[in-house]
């Protein structure tokens, strides 16, 4: 009974505050910073902005850094929150989106080289505005490739959320559909990438729907407290 003695609605809140820090970190390093400083096809202006505000790229990486950090958190605490639900799947969850933040961590990488190779002396300016336009390029495919991992999670969460009785039914719609929309963009973009370029914004709306919707509901009701005790009490009398 020990496994009890938190408090669901206390943590889900806590779910939602770090999920909230993550969502505006990631923003702001792909929003505000890669694209502010991206020049699609030109390396010359891309090298040219990065130069020309360093604060404002270094924030960027740093931004990467705390959202990593955040969700190993939201890992752990979703695993105890959904847990009642089916150990097994929250397992999975969890284990997905640790690849997911694995390879986002390798990713971030390829954000800072630019910065690196355009400071380092002896390079000549073609070459190095060329390999930083290459890094950055490099960044938004190992990204894809994290998010199918993350695609995997969120349809894990939507399927767990389903199955509860303790969080609104739709929100495990919308996180499945967050899912399949993830990996959808990500594939899309692998096998054919003008097709998801012309339409990788759609399938990223119902992304941000769900995950801010699942935000609001855990920082505003968390979940009900009497229900995820009914079921987490069912489950460990079934282990019983």
């Amino acid at each position: 009974m020990a496994e009890l003695s938190f408090s669901p609605r206390a943590t889900a809140r806590w779910a939602g505050l770090l999920y909230l820090v993550n969502a505006l970190c990631g923003l702001w390093a792909e929003v505000f910073v890669r694209g502010k400083v991206m020049v699609t096809g030109n390396a010359a202006a891309t090298a040219a902005n990065i130069l020309a505000n360093p604060l404002l790229y270094r924030s960027g990486f740093v931004a990467d850094l705390v959202s990593m950090v955040t969700e190993i958190g939201i890992a752990v605490i979703f695993y105890y929150l959904l847990r009642p639900v089916s150990r097994g799947f929250a397992a999975a969850m969890v284990l997905f989106r640790l690849v997911w933040v694995a390879i986002f961590a390798v990713v971030a990488l390829t954000h800072i080289a630019p910065l690196l190779l355009l400071s380092q002396r002896g390079l000549d300016a073609g070459q190095a505005q060329a390999l930083s336009y290459f890094f950055l390029r490099l960044h938004g495919q190992g990204y894809e490739v994290a998010l199918v991992f993350f695609g995997v999670d969120c349809l894990l969460i939507g399927l767990l959320i389903l199955r509860s009785t303790f969080l609104p039914r739709i929100l495990g719609v919308l996180m499945g559909i967050a899912g399949l929309c993830y990996l959808a963009n990500s594939l899309s973009d692998f096998l054919v990438p003008v097709a998801a370029h012309a339409f990788g914004m759609w399938l990223l709306l119902p992304c941000a729907l769900a995950e801010y919707a699942l935000i609001f509901w855990l920082l505003a009701f968390g979940v009900n407290p009497e229900k995820w005790k009914r079921q987490a009490q069912g489950v460990l009398g079934e282990l019983r």
